[in-house]
């Protein structure tokens, strides 16, 4: 496919999607965009993009449809309900969505799509807002090697790095365990975190400290300075991370797998959800067990 000439559509302008949105814009693609809420529609209709009132109508006018949504529900109303992407998939289009969400649902939708001579690619991404904006994400595919490589530059718009991970399915079991993982490393972080304060240490120094030796973790060096600085403000909030820790949980449950870690790390985040902090990031799941100990980890002075 050639950018200059692919006509994408793009469903799930939220805090990934529109820039993911813009960054095709950028890369010359020929854009209709559709959102629920119609002020990032018109946001990127200012730049570009054509506006479209359906995910359908988005789908009549594409040859590939990205979406990017909340939860499992949202990707099968988008996809499946009346006046969805797959009621308006043309024969021979790509449908990706790059939401995070259950194996199960994709291979339904794959299905579906089947049906209608259409190809469908489940590709979550790692990297944040951040990546989104920059157009650096990590993106992990479920799907046909064949459609990967039609609709690779597409993905190469909006990612770094493409990993083709298998048939439909498989890029979603690797982003949620890949979540569920995290979970577990800050779970660790935020227990770390409030033992040293009630300990006596300066936090800020045991976190250099940790950053050196063998408990430092990726999400422990972008979590604690936030911490530290008590910024809670998302990015990446709490009530995201506990659906697809508790989807990777589920997952576990129907493979027959042990997950008691991922299991506990999922209940620290229900307990933070609990507390009214569903919407902070999840940093904030410290919170709770500041309150339980009697501490607050910031930075000295």
């Amino acid at each position: 496919m050639s950018e200059s000439k692919t006509r994408v559509g793009f469903v799930g302008l939220g805090v990934m999607g529109k820039p993911m949105a813009r960054n095709l814009l950028k890369a010359g693609f020929a854009l209709t965009v559709h959102n629920r809420s119609r002020a990032a529609v018109e946001e990127l209709a200012a730049e570009g993009a054509a506006r479209a009132f359906s995910p359908a109508e988005v789908a009549r006018a594409s040859e590939v449809v990205v979406t990017c949504l909340p939860g499992p529900a949202d990707v099968e109303q988008v996809y499946l309900g009346p006046d969805g992407v797959v009621d308006g998939a043309q024969p021979g289009s790509v449908l990706i969505d790059m939401s995070t969400i259950d194996p199960a649902t994709h291979r339904k939708i794959a299905a579906a799509a089947a049906e209608r001579g259409a190809s469908y690619l489940d590709a979550p991404v790692s990297g944040g807002p951040a990546g989104a904006q920059s157009g650096t994400l990590t993106i992990m595919v479920g799907g046909e090697a064949g459609v990967l490589e039609r609709a690779r530059p597409v993905l190469q718009a909006m990612g770094e790095r493409t990993y083709h991970m298998g048939p439909v399915g498989a890029g979603a079991a690797t982003k949620l365990i890949n979540n569920m993982m995290a979970a577990v490393n800050c779970a660790g972080m935020a227990e770390g975190m409030v033992l040293a304060v009630k300990s006596g240490l300066d936090p800020a120094l045991f976190a250099e400290v940790v950053g050196n030796s063998s408990g430092a973790s990726r999400m422990f060096a972008s979590l604690v300075p936030e911490i530290l600085k008590r910024n809670f403000e998302p990015g990446f909030t709490i009530d995201l991370h506990y659906k697809d820790v508790r989807l990777a949980v589920e997952l576990g449950y129907a493979l027959g797998v042990r997950l008691l870690a991922s299991s506990i790390a999922s209940q620290v985040l229900q307990e933070a959800r609990g507390a009214g902090l569903g919407k902070q990031a999840i940093d904030a799941q410290v919170i709770p067990l500041e309150r339980l100990s009697g501490v607050e980890v910031k930075a000295c002075g």
